[in-house]
């Protein structure tokens, strides 16, 4: 990788860009709003390259970048109207019989993730999706390391129990 901080956002923004439209679809629920968040994402980060230190870690940089992007939008959105989110089966491409038993399971468990609060869905998509340690995701998120373990111990009672969350429905087969 390039010394040139500049130089390596630019050669490595390319490889981040799907891993950015999942996280900008988890915090939205939109892929309108997801691809609007990688897009303000990219621009924000070749603005902002000479920010970035070669040899470290340019997706936990970007997911940080895409998630204070998503902050502000939050926040703009008081004044503006929100949008709805996604419905899992929307986003699943069903192709034949096992694609399918695979879709609807992926659906229930999207639907589980989907309905947990705001915090807690994005620190489960960081670490279980994106594979980010503790520590990482605590920073991306700008909250101490215990909040990320609190919100996942929180996240997991949910998704154990759906019962206990009443926007979940249960599939049966």
């Amino acid at each position: 990788m390039s010394k040139n901080p500049h130089d390596a956002v630019k050669q490595g923004l390319g490889d981040h860009l799907a891993r950015l439209w999942r996280y900008g679809l988890v915090l939205s629920g939109s892929r309108d709003m997801a691809e609007d968040l990688v897009q303000a994402t990219c621009l924000r980060a070749l603005e902002r390259a000479h920010q970035f230190t070669p040899g470290t870690r340019l997706d936990r940089w970007l997911m940080t970048i895409l998630h204070r992007t998503w902050l502000n939008e939050l926040r703009a959105a008081r004044y503006r109207r929100g949008e709805g989110l996604v419905d899992a089966e929307s986003v699943l491409v069903f192709d034949g019989a096992r694609a399918i038993e695979a879709n609807i399971s992926a659906a229930q468990v999207l639907n589980q993730v989907q309905a947990l609060p705001e915090a807690q869905r994005e620190t489960v998509f960081l670490v279980y999706v994106e594979g980010f340690t503790y520590r990482e995701a605590a920073e991306t998120l700008d909250v101490p390391i215990g909040t990320v373990m609190s919100r996942l111990a929180a996240a997991r009672a949910k998704l154990s129990n759906p019962e206990s969350n009443p926007q979940v429905r249960r599939v049966t087969s």
